[in-house]
């Protein structure tokens, strides 16, 4: 069972990290040092159980991209119409399934 207070930040997705099967997200303020990238899509997670994410756009600059709810069942993250199963959510490290 995913404690859905462990999620609750930032997410940045750390796509040199992605595998065939998995997505990697890293805290945002896990002191992690991405590497340069023309844009990388986030996730904010906020307790009171709204959510935004967050995609490059057209010029490389984050533009927003949904809003809603955000919930865990299980071992999914459900925002609003969009689901991922995460594999694993420990020490700043989200990987969701593709």
């Amino acid at each position: 069972m995913i404690d859905p207070e462990a999620l609750q930040g930032r997410w940045v997705h750390s796509h040199e990290e992605d595998t065939e099967d998995e997505m990697v997200f890293r805290a945002a303020d896990s002191g992690y040092a991405f590497p340069r990238s023309r844009g990388r899509e986030a996730l904010e997670l906020r307790p009171d159980g709204s959510y935004a994410g967050i995609v490059p756009g057209p010029t490389d600059r984050p533009e927003p991209a949904g809003e809603g709810e955000w919930t865990v069942q299980g071992d999914t993250l459900v925002l609003g119409d969009r689901s991922l199963r995460i594999a694993s959510a420990e020490e700043g490290v989200l990987r969701v399934r593709r």
